[in-house]
């Protein structure tokens, strides 16, 4: 993932903590190439669907 995303992600990551409780670190944790895994897990726990996910995730 692009250095620059990546910096964002930290971000993002602290959030969507804030905003979902249940949300760990582990649940956040970033891999290059296990980005769609990380989606579909996080919206399973979320119980929303990827794009539902993919909105909050720009929006915060």
């Amino acid at each position: 993932m692009n250095p620059k995303v990546t910096g964002y992600w930290a971000i993002k990551k602290e959030k969507l903590k804030q905003k979902y409780k249940n949300l760990s670190d582990k649940d956040l944790c970033f891999s290059e190439g296990k980005e769609k895994e990380m989606i579909e897990m996080l919206g399973y726990k979320l119980g929303k669907t990827k794009q539902e996910l993919l909105n909050i995730i720009v929006a915060i």
